[in-house]
């Protein structure tokens, strides 16, 4: 009875909590594409990687291989070049926020005679696919780019819509119901802290961990401490991958209070999954505002 109760307390707090807690959408597998004019300045252009991720860049020119240069290779597991392609894969070493300059060179010698490109880190999320284009585009290439813009506009109308009919409808048990959040089957929750890894590397580490499943929504909330450094933290963004790269959507990511050196602290997540999609081991990676420090929990199953 305990345990039941805890759970439809959670779920009552993340309803009502929805009005100020953070979104945190994952990025589409829109690709990005990058034309480089004939006069291009050579301004290197901002991409985003992270580490363990790929992200490969496919050129429409034979690139000079011997001359492709990154700025610290150190910081790199793979840095593969093909005779139009180059994959990158950063690795743990390389931390949050960091930037590495990469520039690559062509074989024809045109304009331009290369480009180069600011490779971001991000814990979590990395630009997986992107399109430099030289020469002229093709019409189909502007067609698809048009279709993944049509895409990414009715996947933001529709999370618009989400958190319209979320603000407008009652908080609490009620506007699960409301929501079609719940079916017969209410909420399960379990604890599983026994079961989950934390990384050495983490910021925190976690001395509770629970989670809930209802009908299509998934939360964990996870209580954590030891944090490393003196400065408070906060979570501003969280990533739930699972079993074979899947991504969970992750809606919102609620926290207590500031962490601080010495103290404990309560995060709250929650990200849309079906029973299908919640299935197998995730991996919850937490990041902080503006600062380089994150927190990595493995193993983590639902209900």
């Amino acid at each position: 009875m305990q345990a039941t109760s805890s759970v439809v307390l959670l779920w009552l707090l993340l309803m009502a909590w929805s009005a100020a807690a953070q979104g945190n959408l994952t990025p589409g597998s829109v690709t990005r594409r990058i034309e480089l004019g004939p006069n291009s300045s050579g301004e290197a252009v901002a991409v985003a990687v992270s580490p363990g991720l790929s992200t490969v860049f496919l050129f429409d020119s034979e690139l000079e291989q011997a001359a492709v240069d990154v700025d610290t290779p150190m910081g790199f597991s793979i840095v593969d070049v093909g005779r139009m392609t180059l994959r990158v894969v950063p690795s743990a070493k390389i931390a949050s926020g960091e930037k590495v300059r990469v520039s690559v060179r062509f074989r024809d010698g045109a304009a331009p005679p290369g480009a180069s490109f600011l490779l971001t880190v991000h814990p979590a999320h990395a630009d997986s696919l992107v399109e430099v284009f030289r020469s002229a585009r093709t019409v189909e290439s502007y067609q698809q780019e048009a279709r993944d813009a049509r895409a990414e506009t009715l996947r933001c109308q529709e999370e618009n819509s989400r958190l319209v009919s979320e603000h407008r409808t009652p908080g609490g048990l009620a506007g699960l119901l409301a929501v079609s959040g719940i079916d017969g089957t209410g909420v399960a929750g379990r604890i599983v802290t026994e079961t989950v890894s934390s990384d050495p590397k983490s910021a925190l580490k976690p001395f509770i961990v629970r989670s809930y499943r209802s009908k299509d929504r998934v939360a964990l909330e996870v209580l954590l401490r030891d944090l490393r450094g003196e400065q408070p933290w906060t979570a501003s963004g969280a990533a739930l991958r699972g079993p074979h790269g899947l991504e969970l959507k992750v809606l919102r990511v609620w926290q207590e209070a500031p962490i601080v050196s010495g103290g404990t602290g309560r995060v709250v997540i929650e990200a849309e999954a079906t029973a299908e999609s919640a299935r197998g081991g995730f991996s919850l990676k937490l990041w902080e505002y503006d600062g380089p420090r994150t927190a990595t929990i493995g193993n983590v199953a639902f209900p």
